[in-house]
Order: C-alpha cells, then sequence, then structure tokens
C-alpha cells in the first residue's frame, strides 16, 4: 500500500481549517488567519503521526483532547473560562456533524451488496463493520455537509432573530376583534397624511368573515380606489370606519390601501402588553410571510407604550376628528 504523506496533510489542513473557521463563525468570533491556520497545522500534524510506529502512545483520548484544547487556544486564544468552553463545544459538535454527515452520505450511496460486504461476525457472535470511504469522496461529503450546516444554522439564527421581533396583536371593533402574530417593522413609516395616524398592515384574508368579497378581490389586484365608487352598493357595517391611504411602493409608483379605523389594538411581545387606539388598520391582499410566520406588520408607534399610558391616547384621540379620505 502507498500512503501519500504530502496529500493526508494538506486534505487535513483544510478539513482542520474549515472546521475552525465554521467554528469562528458559529461562536460569532473573528478569527486571526495566521493563527487559525498555525491552529489547522497542528492538527494536520498529529494526523500525519499515525504512520509514525514509535509515536503510536500519542493516540490516546488524553492526548486527543488535549490536542483540541491546544488548537482552540492557538486559533481563538482563551478569554474566559466560560467562552472557551463554548468554543470548544461549538467545535466537537461541527466535529461530530461532520463525521455523521460523511458517514451518512456514504451509506445513502452504498448499494445492498456494498453494504453487506462490509459486516461481518466473528467467532463469539460479535458484529463488525468494514469501513472503506475514498479520500476524494471525503473531501467532497465534508464541503457538502458543511456547507447544509451552515445554512441550517443561518436559517435558525434568522428565526431566532425574528422571534424577538414577534408579538401577538389583537385589533377591536365593537364587539369583534381579529388575533394573529403581528412582526414589528421599526423602519415602517407608513401613516395617514391628512391625520397622521400610524398604519398597520394585516392581511386581509383575516377579515373574510367581515368584508364584502368584493373587497378582498379588489385588495388582491391592487384596486383598492375603486371601493369608493361601491360603498353605496354593497351594506357594510363599518363604511364609517372605512379610510383610503396613499403610499408609495418599493418601485416609487403610488397606489392607495384600504383601510379600517378599530376601537383599539393590542400588541403583546417579550412580555409587555402594549394598547393604541389611535391607528388605522390597512389590508393587504397577499402573503405577508411566506412561511407564515406573522400576518401583521406591526407599526413602531403601536409598542411605544404600554398598557398604562392608554389613557393618555384616548385624550389625545379626542383632539382628533374622524377623516375620510377620498381617492384624487
Amino acid at each position: 500500500m502507498v500512503v501519500y504523506i504530502d496529500l493526508i496533510f494538506l486534505a487535513n489542513l483544510f478539513i482542520d481549517a474549515v472546521l475552525l473557521m465554521v467554528t469562528a463563525w458559529m461562536r460569532k468570533i473573528r478569527p486571526v488567519w495566521w493563527r487559525l491556520m498555525a491552529s489547522a497545522g497542528i492538527g494536520a500534524m498529529y494526523v500525519v503521526m499515525m504512520f509514525v510506529p514509535e509515536l503510536s502512545f500519542l493516540f490516546t483520548f488524553l492526548i486527543k483532547l488535549a490536542l483540541s484544547v491546544i488548537m482552540l487556544l492557538v486559533a481563538f486564544g482563551f478569554g474566559s473560562m466560560q467562552k472557551y468552553l463554548r468554543t470548544m463545544a461549538a467545535f466537537y459538535m461541527i466535529n461530530f456533524v461532520a463525521a455523521g454527515g460523511i458517514l451518512g452520505m456514504h451509506y445513502f450511496l452504498q448499494n445492498t451488496g456494498e453494504l453487506f460486504n462490509g459486516i461481518w461476525y466473528t467467532a463469539s457472535g460479535g458484529m463488525s463493520f468494514e469501513l472503506k470511504i475514498a479520500f476524494w469522496f471525503i473531501l467532497c461529503a465534508f464541503g457538502g455537509v458543511m456547507l447544509f450546516f451552515r445554512i441550517v444554522q443561518s436559517s435558525k439564527q434568522r428565526t431566532e432573530r425574528m422571534s424577538g421581533f414577534l408579538g401577538q396583536v389583537q385589533v377591536w371593533i365593537g364587539q369583534d376583534h381579529i388575533e394573529c402574530t403581528g412582526l414589528l417593522d421599526t423602519g415602517n413609516q407608513l401613516y395617514d397624511p391628512l391625520t397622521r395616524t400610524p398604519v398597520m398592515v394585516m392581511e386581509a384574508a383575516l377579515w373574510e368573515s367581515y368584508l364584502p368579497a368584493s373587497w378582498l378581490r379588489k385588495c388582491s389586484e391592487g384596486n383598492a380606489d375603486q371601493l369608493v365608487m361601491e360603498l353605496g352598493d354593497e351594506s357594510f357595517s363599518w363604511q364609517d370606519r372605512v379610510r383610503l391611504v396613499p403610499y408609495r411602493g418599493i418601485n416609487r409608483s403610488h397606489s392607495f390601501m384600504l383601510a379600517l379605523k378599530p376601537d383599539r389594538v393590542e400588541v403583546v411581545m417579550n412580555g409587555a402588553h402594549f394598547v393604541h387606539h389611535r391607528v388605522l388598520i390597512g389590508l393587504d391582499g397577499g402573503t405577508l410571510s411566506a412561511e407564515g410566520k406573522y400576518r401583521a406588520i406591526i407599526h413602531p408607534d403601536v409598542t411605544a407604550q404600554e398598557e398604562g399610558s392608554a389613557d393618555t391616547n384616548q385624550k389625545r384621540d379626542a383632539h382628533f376628528s374622524e377623516h375620510f379620505t377620498e381617492s384624487g
């Protein structure tokens, strides 16, 4: 058997460097490139030592653990014990994911004959497995597993970041109310231009039981301004609450959004309870979240004051009359 030490060293240098980089990305550490490569070089040299019989005593559990400790110290430094232990846990988790992913892909691509040829029984009745994985397969599978792991982790981190901006929304009109999950959009600057009332956007489908079917259709088609002509054609108990709010889309085009004036809006977010009486509910004819995680966009003004300030909002509302914005 011919062993190419240089290929083994370079392959393990690459693998260790990628594992360390993924660890740094997961722990949000900015590594120094030369320290990272020095750490990867230590790991690659350790693998090369496997082919030196005199150094076989190095391949024990304690030596392997000490090596990983040294590699992480060289790559990222110490900082604090808590920080270092978390980095080590992330490093080992990524290593186990990579090894398990390569093994899983190997068995996934094997046929039945290859799989059973690698299984044999000992005289005592024990069962053993013979594992033969090609060198280039390891490199390709390792790259694929790490890429997949990063995509999954990025999606998980985005979900965790978004969860801090999600809240439960209740919109009350008389005795009727609609509940859904809303996403706080701190960049939302949509106001009714006449009264400067903040506009919170919700999916029109949530109001399906209360709005005429033709209204929902026109909202989905983007023809909300045409509904003004039909106000007298269909009976609708909330006609005095209807507003048309002009807005400018992403493509700089101007349009109108159908909106309702509720009695109050309640938002529960991160343990805080917000109540707002002066707000409009804009109806969007589409789907706000492709994954269905939220169905409303919460205006930042709605979460500016907690429930204890509701009386102040009501007093301020007394200074504003009801307005109806007609299309030009």
